[in-house]
């Protein structure tokens, strides 16, 4: 007895495909949203004193990475259903505000971070406050991925943003120690090679924040959510 014909789309060749032209699609998109900090990113010179203009570069990759994780997160598996840019775009509309009420304090206070970082020494404070500074920056960080994450998927108020992210902070170490893994890959990229490289990795980077956040995520779903 001969096995039922597979739908086209439907195998594992197809789904890679797919995987591949989304990710593709989403890439090309972020690079287009995020275009006006970038192009004058490529411009500015590696001084500390132009971490502020850095930071202004920065806050259109805030709703570029929202609308990325939403499109990958709502991706279909299917070769004859794909529709990433539709996703992406309607994730961009639905969580720029709240996306920007996250990022934008967040890159500030990554600045004071990293001006005071620049001029410890000039400021005469023990080599210990550098190592704070960090870690303080590192956890910022890891605070707003997930925070970037829950408001990508998710329709809370952003005071209830911050309280998820910093309790999944806590209480999902994997998850942390997974991001945090990505966040000195991507700080090696940007320190070895350059911004721009960052920028065309960031679909990827995307999708492995996905896949990092997956039990966050999950438990959101499940605890959170009606």
């Amino acid at each position: 007895m001969s096995a039922a014909p597979r739908e086209f789309g439907a195998g594992p060749l197809a789904q890679v495909a797919a995987v591949v032209y989304t990710v593709l699609v989403v890439e090309l998109l972020m690079l287009a949203t995020a275009a006006p900090g970038l192009m004058l990113l490529v411009l500015l010179d590696r001084s500390p004193s132009n971490l502020p203009l850095v930071a202004l570069c920065a806050v259109p990759l805030g709703p570029a990475l929202s609308a990325a994780l939403y499109a990958l997160h709502h991706r279909r598996a299917d070769l004859t259903e794909l529709r990433p840019a539709a996703a992406f775009w309607r994730g961009y509309r639905a969580n720029v505000l709240g996306v920007l009420k996250v990022w934008v304090p967040l890159l500030v206070w990554l600045t004071i971070l990293a001006l005071n970082l620049t001029y410890f020494r000039a400021a005469g404070v023990p080599g210990w406050w550098a190592v704070l500074l960090v870690l303080v920056a590192v956890a910022a960080s890891l605070w707003g991925l997930g925070a970037l994450v829950i408001t990508s998927l998710f329709a809370f108020r952003v005071t209830d943003v911050a309280r998820l992210s910093l309790y999944f902070l806590a209480h999902t170490p994997g998850v942390a120690f997974g991001n945090a893994c990505l966040l000195v890959v991507a700080v090696a990229v940007v320190v070895l090679l350059t911004e721009v490289v960052l920028a065309l990795l960031g679909s990827l980077f995307a999708l492995a924040l996905l896949r990092n956040s997956r039990p966050v995520i999950a438990q959101i779903r499940q605890e959170f959510t009606a």
